[in-house]
């Protein structure tokens, strides 16, 4: 029998944002809270922040601690690290040197995951040790089964590494249909949708009362893209053309492009613009800054550089797909470090934009839906979940497959944690 003071806990790591919540000695659902008291969340930013203290040594830094570091632009070398959970699979990523020492991706998961369980253990008052973790249906980048494991594997150490000493692994799409199952006072069949920053998540499942939490999962599916797929394509489309995209520089008579296309690539992941930090850039950008068109758009693109603003630019990003969920236009809107940006954009837009993301989710509804043999119409719920889920483009795919009605939302950021911990509950 499991002690009140020992509580086994549900965590959603996400590659955006960590979530992690308990049933409490009354059986209410804790979400635990992190940051300063005066501005505590229920979610906790999957990010690292490295600074280097020329007296001090190397620190590190997670979630809104890092975050805080960040904005303040203190003096000194600073490295920020996210998306971690995006390179699980991968098996040439297996390290990172950070001011000349090597951290393996399961120690920067470590440090990560250690800072939310520290913090969630003072405040719920009690160890956090035991743990169902969320996993993706698909991880990204994972092409086979294999993969899959190996990933699972990375995750798993990472989650010793951090303090847990007994981990099991849920769907996290199971979980937020837990979530949804314990609203229910009778059987449905539901298909649920998670939207992450990294992967998109589904699973069809029957439940109700007595399906043992999670119910009858009769069949998942998944793709390796969502919400900063999303982003890159904004980023591409909007903002990279303001800061020289596309521009071109005279040499031998000719009309080329000014600057390397792979320098905007780094932009479209606000943590790696940070790599372009460099003296070789610099000396690229100088040299096309002279021969360029436009010069003013590679000074930009320095400016951008010089100040680090990969996570302003993309907070930006993140206010422009929340204005375009409720509206068919609005405007991008960019004032750091001397950069000020004024882009109007429309729904119709970001659509076409995203077109080619939007096929790949519709695709992999459809494939679950046959795999399993289950109609459309047999499906008495669809409950969706995660911030890319407000899209209209993603509403659309499954109101215009399923019955008016059907679709209904959870709590964006912490519907998985909330049924990880009720799946907890009954694993330990």
């Amino acid at each position: 029998m499991r002690l009140p003071s020992q509580p086994a806990v549900g965590l959603d790591f996400g590659t955006t944002n960590t979530s992690l919540a308990r049933v409490a000695p009354d059986g209410a659902v804790q979400l635990a809270q992190f940051g300063p008291e005066a501005a505590a969340t229920p979610s906790f930013r999957s990010l690292l922040l490295f600074a280097r203290d020329g007296q001090q040594g190397v620190h590190s830094f997670a979630g809104p601690a890092a975050i805080a570091r960040y904005l303040a632009a203190e003096d000194g070398p600073r490295r920020l690290i996210q998306s971690l959970k995006s390179y699980l699979s991968s098996r040439t990523l297996t390290a990172t040197e950070v001011f000349g020492r090597r951290y393996t991706v399961e120690d920067l998961l470590a440090r990560i995951l250690r800072e939310v369980r520290t913090e969630a253990a003072g405040r719920f008052r009690a160890p956090v040790e035991r743990a169902v973790v969320g996993r993706p249906v698909r991880f990204v980048g994972a092409q086979s089964e294999a993969d899959e494991q190996f990933a699972l594997g990375r995750l798993r150490e990472a989650c010793l590494r951090a303090g847990f000493t007994e981990v099991h692994f849920e769907y996290e799409p199971v979980g937020a249909a837990c979530a949804y199952e314990a609203t229910l006072d009778h059987e449905e069949l539901v298909l649920i949708g998670d939207f992450g920053g990294g992967t998109s998540d589904f699973s069809l499942l029957r439940v109700g009362p007595g399906l043992g939490g999670a119910g009858r999962v009769l069949g998942t599916g998944g793709v390796g893209l969502a919400g900063d797929a999303f982003d890159a394509r904004l980023v591409r489309h909007l903002v990279s053309p303001a800061l020289g995209l596309g521009s071109l520089e005279r040499s031998g008579g000719k009309l080329l492009p000014a600057v390397p296309a792979w320098l905007y690539t780094n932009l479209e992941r606000w943590h790696t613009l940070s790599f372009l930090r460099t003296r070789n850039v610099a000396e690229i950008l100088k040299g096309a800054e002279v021969r360029a068109l436009e010069p003013e758009k590679i000074r930009a693109l320095q400016a951008l550089i010089d100040e680090d603003l990969g996570f302003p630019l993309h907070r930006a990003i993140g206010r422009l797909k929340y204005n375009l969920s409720a509206a068919e236009a609005a405007e991008f809107r960019f004032d750091e470090g001397g950069l000020a940006l004024r882009i109007p954009v429309t729904r119709a837009q970001f659509e076409g934009w995203i077109a080619e993301e939007l096929a790949a989710i519709e695709n992999a509804v459809a494939s679950l839906l046959a795999t399993t043999g289950v109609a459309p119409e047999a499906v008495d719920r669809v409950f969706l979940t995660g911030g890319t889920s407000f899209v209209p483009a993603v509403e659309r795919i499954f109101t215009s497959r399923f019955r008016p009605g059907c679709v209904l939302r959870g709590e964006a950021f912490t519907a998985v944690a909330y049924g990880l911990a009720l799946r907890a509950e009954q694993a330990f």
